[in-house]
């Protein structure tokens, strides 16, 4: 299971549920988040951080709108993504990553609370680099019925214009985890037509602004620690998705292989779309079979043409999932990060 606790506004509750759970959590094979990812980019008085002097600027010229995101949909290289402290704001983190991989991320993860801005800094910042940004957007203030209904619509629309207007690539997955229990969009508050609704209604509203910058993403978490919860209701159709984003890491204990952790969700999706995958997040937990794992990460997206990379969730937070947690973590991550396979000039997929 994922017991997530990014958002500070949203923190106590699910705080205390991913306590009590946490190893029913490590036991099912999935994720444990940190609240670090959210606490860097809480956005509640709508401030926008300083540029960051480590970042490594980009001086290519401003793509001309709009920005056509079809050739990265489906690339011929797999994405290497990441998802790391205080990044984008500061891409100290980031750099780091790519110094101790051996190569640079091009797809960067970050998370962003319903009700904030547009982070065009952010975007700026991953584009600068070398990566597309990847917004996790969690709509905790907010229910998914309003949504449907329209109370929402000037601020979607506000955001909408944004992205427009920044004419860069970006990813959002939007009420990532749906199929769960532990978020206020999951399972025990909102019906599969609540949240199909409220996603349509939301991508409705992009194209209506002219938003066709946003890569879609469909981001379910694997499917063990609920089997009962089926995925196609949750579905809003082909023309609303481009990424299928699976969530899913590997804990010491539970699902050990590629297959045994994603291939029954993998295998119920195809059921009813051949939307490209994505690993939209995941690590594996500090221990002896962690240099295993990595190395099964990166073989078992390689092997799958239907996989195009993944996100790896590079924090020490309740557990140490960064790369570097050892040494032979390190060197595995490293070796296997120089395959072919991962990693293209995003500018030019």
């Amino acid at each position: 299971m994922t017991f997530s606790v990014r958002s500070v506004r949203a923190l106590r509750p699910v705080r205390a549920l991913a306590a009590a759970l946490l190893a029913g959590a490590l036991l099912a094979g999935c994720s444990t988040f940190s609240e670090e990812g959210r606490d860097q980019y809480e956005r509640s008085q709508g401030e926008q951080p300083a540029a960051d002097p480590s970042a490594e600027a980009s001086e290519s010229p401003k793509p001309e709108p709009p920005y056509d995101v079809r050739p990265l949909l489906q690339p011929d290289k797999d994405y290497l993504g990441l998802a790391a402290d205080g990044a984008p704001a500061k891409m100290t983190a980031v750099k780091d990553f790519a110094d101790k991989a051996g190569k640079k991320p091009n797809l960067i993860e970050f998370y962003s609370a319903w009700g904030d801005q547009y982070e065009t800094r952010l975007v700026q910042n991953s584009w600068d680099y070398g990566a597309v940004s990847f917004i996790a957007w969690e709509p905790f203030e907010t229910s998914l019925k309003d949504i449907a209904d329209g109370k929402e619509d000037e601020y979607i629309r506000e955001y909408a214009r944004s992205v427009k207007e920044l004419n860069l690539p970006v990813a959002i997955s939007w009420a990532h985890e749906m199929n769960g229990f532990w978020y206020p969009w999951g399972t025990k508050k909102v019906t599969a037509a609540q949240f199909t609704a409220a996603y349509k209604h939301i991508h409705d509203i992009f194209a209506d602004e002219g938003a066709t910058q946003v890569i879609w993403v469909w981001s379910p978490n694997v499917t063990h620690p609920m089997p009962k919860v089926k995925l196609e209701p949750y579905w809003p159709g082909d023309e609303y998705v481009d990424w299928v984003g699976v969530v899913g890491y590997y804990a010491a204990t539970g699902p050990s292989t590629y297959q045994s952790l994603y291939g029954p969700t993998m295998t119920q999706i195809r059921t009813f779309t051949k939307k490209p995958f994505i690993i939209a997040e995941t690590a594996a937990q500090a221990g002896e079979r962690k240099p295993a794992d990595i190395k099964d990460l990166f073989q078992g997206t390689a092997k799958r043409k239907d996989v195009i990379g993944f996100v790896w969730f590079n924090f020490d937070k309740e557990t140490d999932w960064r790369i570097n947690s050892g040494p032979l973590s390190q060197k595995t991550f490293r070796e296997q990060a120089q395959s072919q396979s991962f990693g293209f000039d995003v500018t030019k997929p």
